[in-house]
């Protein structure tokens, strides 16, 4: 199987309606220590892997009792076209590491969340990104795997090549595994495990197995997409740099506003100047970025 089938890059069909909406909350439930929020969303178009929604409950946001002010920026983990009622299912791997991502973890079924969105790029074609490429490795860690569970669906619909190398502190803080899982509940066979511990898959980091794919003689014939905390998102583009191996980063950095107008999220450039993550971004390539700081996240 071939990359014939490019991913469609972001256009009007991807771009998110004017002004925020309310969605309503489908399911919510526990996922290695995290949680999968699933909204509704019947007025914006499905978003492709690599976006992100800027999302606020609706009650009790921005109260004087230390709940936040701002949204938060989000990627989308999972769509569902046709969900029940109408509309588009969107699910978002979330962990409660503040007021604000704890108020959306403890949205219930039939509660609202609003949503702005979807925004920023997306990820591209293996074709697109390196022409000669043939396939892809997809390297997630932590609370970063959920962008690359739909990009993983988005391959194997188009027949992409792929391996999924995945990173976990230990089982206990595996959020969003099942989403990389078959219809059976196992695990899908691309799909290869490192745990600090070794609780699960190969004890190590996830960046030890890449390296191992990055020695191989075909490593040059693929393409990495990557999605993380910023030291593995840094380990990632150094070892591909030095293998001569095309990749995409999804980065994250503090938001206000998600679409241009605040410059909250402006990363440095390589040769001077700054990134807008938000709408350069969240996805850049690996040549884009000198060095992936601590200070974006």
């Amino acid at each position: 199987m071939t990359d014939s089938a490019p991913l469609p890059r972001p256009g009007a069909a991807s771009r998110a309606p004017f002004g925020r909406r309310l969605c309503t909350t489908a399911s919510s439930r526990d996922s290695g220590g995290y949680r999968v929020v699933s909204l509704v969303d019947r007025e914006g178009p499905e978003p492709l892997p690599g976006q992100f929604y800027m999302l606020a409950a609706e009650d009790g946001w921005g109260a004087e009792d230390g709940r936040a002010f701002l949204p938060r920026a989000i990627s989308v983990a999972e769509t569902r076209v046709g969900a029940a009622g109408g509309g588009i299912r969107l699910d978002f791997l979330l962990d409660a590491v503040g007021p604000g991502t704890r108020a959306l973890c403890d949205a219930r079924a039939g509660e609202k969340i609003w949503i702005t969105g979807p925004l920023g790029n997306s990820f591209a074609s293996p074709r697109e990104v390196a022409p000669g490429a043939a396939g892809a490795v997809l390297v997630g860690g932590g609370v970063g795997v959920a962008p690359l569970a739909l990009l993983r669906r988005r391959f194997s619909e188009r027949g992409v090549p792929h391996r999924v190398l995945l990173g976990f502190r230990d089982r206990a803080h595996s959020g969003g595994l099942d989403l990389f899982c078959g219809s059976s509940g196992a695990l899908c066979p691309e799909v290869r495990l490192a745990t600090e511990d070794g609780s699960q898959g190969v004890q190590g980091r996830v960046t030890d197995l890449l390296l191992s794919i990055l020695a191989g003689d075909d490593a040059e014939s693929g393409v990495v997409y990557s999605c993380g905390p910023p030291a593995m998102l840094e380990a990632v583009r150094a070892l591909c740099a030095d293998h001569g191996v095309a990749c995409e980063l999804a980065l994250e950095s503090p938001m206000a506003c998600g679409f241009g107008a605040c410059f909250g999220c402006a990363v440095p450039k390589p040769g001077g100047g700054y990134l807008r993550l938000c709408v350069d971004g969240p996805v850049l390539r690996g040549g884009q970025v000198g060095e992936v700081s601590h200070a974006y996240a």
